[in-house]
């Protein structure tokens, strides 16, 4: 079951607003005259239990929503899909703002400001089940003519740069992924690695990407459900830009690897 936290946190937020304002327009006034009838001169009148909670929780629930909805949201990461970019039990925070501000919930568009760029890390609605969010690499973009054949990526006709960095040295719960081949893989301005694994099935596809959707790739390429399998990535289904590990907790691999803390995806 995927609990759909944003529309959780809107609810609290509206829910202690309504209640704190409604008691200050309503019911504080006529605690205050009770209380000075009762005692012939002015006292403080006791607030509710309830009240006093809605007062103290607003403004907390009120950050957090602008917090997440609008600046930064944390994920963290459940499988082997981006190694070794990403590792599982990876804690990231993915930027709310580069590609614009949505609506919490409705995730309706209301300021246009960047696009997605070749090479980025976005968070986005599995367009299969938009309550799933999915982690990937952006590889192709609107107009490009894009082929994935024989554990290859080619964008117009041309294939994207390889460099054999030999095999991989998994750890903890990517340990599967041990021997793999480590590859350097040039996407025009940025430069990651990806894994291939010679041994295993490459889906191949060919297409070209539709307007306002992009194609994406997960960078252990052969251990990836991505746009090969399900298709493109409506701009609609946008969440964000990953940019940053916050935390890595992988009890497979003694628990906290603090080499990782701070490292800045790219």
């Amino acid at each position: 079951m995927n609990i759909d936290f944003a529309a959780v946190l809107v609810f609290l937020t509206f829910l202690s607003g309504f209640i704190w304002l409604f008691d200050s327009l309503v019911f504080s006034a006529k605690r205050k005259a009770i209380a000075i009838e009762s005692g012939g001169v002015e006292k403080t009148p006791e607030t509710p239990l309830m009240v006093d909670y809605a007062k103290s929780f607003f403004p907390i629930f009120l950050f957090v929503l602008i917090l997440r909805s609008f600046i930064a949201e944390p994920f963290r990461i459940p499988s082997a899909s981006m190694m070794p970019t990403l590792l599982i039990g990876d804690f990231i925070l993915v930027n709310k703002y580069d590609y614009g501000i949505r609506l919490p919930v409705l995730n309706t568009l209301v300021y246009r400001n960047k696009t997605p760029e070749r090479g980025d890390i976005i968070v986005f609605r599995y367009p299969e089940d938009p309550s799933i969010p999915y982690i990937k690499r952006v590889v192709g973009l609107p107009g490009d003519h894009i082929t994935y054949y024989d554990k290859t990526l080619f964008i117009n006709g041309k294939p994207v740069e390889q460099e054999d960095l030999g095999k991989y040295v998994a750890m903890g719960s990517g340990k599967m992924m041990d021997g793999a081949s480590l590859r350097l893989e040039n996407l025009e301005s940025v430069t990651h690695e990806i894994l291939v694994d010679l041994e295993r099935y490459s889906r191949d596809v060919e297409g070209i990407v539709p307007e306002n959707h992009y194609f994406v790739l997960g960078d252990n390429r052969d251990n990836s459900k991505d746009s090969r399998y399900w298709g493109f990535v409506p701009d609609n289904n946008l969440i964000g830009r990953a940019f940053l590990i916050w935390m890595n907790w992988d009890t497979r691999n003694g628990g906290i690897e603090w080499g990782r803390i701070g490292t800045i995806l790219k």
